[in-house]
């Protein structure tokens, strides 16, 4: 037997056959929101490279095999020298995604990578998934020397927009619950949408150009040109936010700076 799925081993080079970077540091109070795409042709060391790139403090990843994730820390720290703690928000074990044997196929969904350690995880289904199961993962770690609540999160596929409506009302309150909070993820809505509204009562935008009531152009996080990839800050101040698009994926990395102030 083989594994199969985009994180069967074949795209991948030993940490120890790459030249080994200048060591670097996670840039502080820097977060960061990427659907990495699956199932996608892309390697996880091109996709640490992105990552190693932006040097976020917080990561959150959507689509993500738990084998893959392993994978990017793995160079990120060995190629890079950033070296992530990690949670998952598994919502489904899928072989065909994410390999594995058939008695233990590999998990998908959510997985949040922070520079410093995270406790009071919380992980759970929406009561509707839609097409496809779907959750949110939440820890509180440190940013900018205080506590945050960090949620990442993937909403319902297009032309879902009631389910997605609901999982946002379920979503908003968890977060209504924190008064410092980064939402990150793919949230497959558009900022106008109105389902997005129960997120966008209690968090802002990092993004000012991207609020539903801003003027200004709100930059695309996908390849067909919709915003659908939101940092959402609750108690918190942007600084600012960069979209990179990338080749190893039709979303586009979205990262944010911020000011941790209360």
């Amino acid at each position: 037997m083989t594994l199969v799925g985009p994180s069967a081993p074949t795209g991948d080079i030993l940490v120890g056959s790459l030249p080994v970077q200048s060591p670097r540091e996670a840039v502080p109070n820097r977060v960061m929101t990427w659907n990495i795409c699956n199932p996608c042709d892309a390697s996880n060391v091109d996709r640490a490279a992105e990552i190693a790139a932006q040097a976020p403090q917080v990561i959150g990843l959507q689509e993500a095999c738990v084998r893959d994730v392993e994978r990017i820390r793995a160079y990120l720290k060995g190629l890079y020298g950033l070296d992530y703690h990690v949670t998952y928000g598994t919502v489904l074990h899928n072989r065909g995604r994410c390999g594995g044997w058939p008695w233990s196929p590999g998990g998908f969904g959510q997985a949040i990578l922070s520079a410093a350690p995270m406790s009071d995880r919380v992980t759970a289904e929406y009561p509707d998934g839609g097409s496809e199961d779907r959750g949110y993962v939440a820890v509180t770690t440190t940013v900018g020397g205080r506590p945050v609540r960090v949620f990442n999160t993937h909403f319902a596929q297009r032309r879902q927009e009631a389910i997605r409506a609901d999982q946002a009302a379920v979503l908003a309150a968890e977060v209504a619950r924190h008064d410092r909070a980064v939402v990150l993820g793919d949230f497959n809505a558009v900022p106008d949408a109105p389902e997005l509204a129960p997120v966008q009562a209690l968090a802002a935008d990092a993004d000012p150009g991207c609020r539903p009531a801003a003027a200004g152009s709100c930059e695309a996080t996908t390849d067909w040109a919709s915003k659908f990839d939101y940092v959402f800050l609750r108690g918190i101040t942007p600084l600012g936010h960069r979209v990179r698009p990338t080749p190893l994926s039709d979303h586009h990395l979205l990262r944010a700076d911020l000011a941790v102030t209360r």
